[in-house]
């Protein structure tokens, strides 16, 4: 069974649990940590011949073009995670296309190539927002993937879909959409194999989750931020003891659970699973 392997490409100072610590405009002060975490993931996954989506922060493109460069180059794909990690659910339809257009141009002058891939940041589309898959499909997108069908204090659709499918939307275009992975038990979706939910759970409730969604024909939507195998990473001061353990718990697991990870089941990225098993071509078509 092929799984879906998604990297969203991020510096440790970007992510919603520091939002109230760490503004826009830190940002350029802060310790960057990106091109250590990111060729220590480019090793191992090219160790195990793994291929994975890299949803791509416009910010990280315009800043580190060589990095996104590599990763093109060592044949992975290039998808777009928004330009300044905005919450795409706090923005007006026009203000999502100016960051969306500034990130795709970001990541087109870095590698050559428009993704025709989007990853929301803190997986902020759901129904209160159709407009944004509708601008999506109008800036080249084939496909998405924001929607996280579980109740969350930051995010969540909990009624969401929970398989891959096509969207045709009120604008005549159409959309795939790779939501998150979850398992149904009596009635509730449970969080599979990303983030935090990796990084705590013990591995062997994850293998379970994961050949339970193989065996129901589905795939594992695995997904990472390059900061989480970062034992390193500089501490923030002011957190609560929630905030750090989202942040700092069990990073030193997540390089061993993945390494498992490749050795039991195949992973791809995104765009070359929508090309297997959607019957369509996905390319780089504009």
């Amino acid at each position: 069974m092929n799984n879906i392997l998604t990297v969203d490409l991020e510096e440790w100072f970007v992510v919603e649990n520091l939002r109230e610590n760490i503004t826009f405009r830190d940002w350029d002060q802060k310790t960057a940590r990106i091109e250590q975490t990111t060729d220590r993931l480019l090793e191992l996954f090219d160790s195990y011949n793994v291929r994975a989506t890299f949803f791509v922060l416009g910010w990280i493109a315009k800043k580190y073009p060589r990095i996104i460069y590599t990763i093109a180059q060592t044949g992975h794909e290039i998808g777009c995670h928004s330009f300044q990690h905005r919450r795409v659910d706090t923005l007006d339809r026009e203000e999502f296309a100016r960051d969306t257009n500034q990130a795709i141009n970001a990541i087109a002058e870095a590698t050559g190539v428009a993704p025709v891939g989007y990853r929301a940041p803190s997986w902020s589309i759901n129904s209160s927002i159709p407009w944004a898959f509708e601008v999506l499909s109008e800036l080249g997108f084939i496909y998405d993937s924001s929607i996280f069908p579980i109740r969350h204090d930051i995010y969540g659709e909990p009624w969401g879909p929970r398989t891959v499918f096509k969207m045709d939307l009120a604008n005549g275009k159409s959309l795939y959409e790779i939501p998150a992975s979850t398992i149904s038990i009596m009635g509730k979706n449970f969080p599979v194999g990303g983030g935090g939910y990796l990084r705590h759970s013990p591995y062997w409730f994850t293998s379970w989750m994961v050949r339970r969604l193989n065996r129901q024909n589905r795939p594992a939507v695995v997904y990472i931020h390059p900061w989480e195998i970062d034992e390193y990473q500089p501490r923030t001061k002011g957190l609560s003891a929630f905030q750090r353990y989202r942040q700092y718990g069990s990073i030193s697991t997540l390089l061993i659970k993945l390494e498992k990870l490749f050795h039991e089941f195949d992973f791809f990225a995104a765009r070359d699973y929508l090309s297997t098993n959607m019957r369509r071509p996905i390319g780089f078509e504009r």
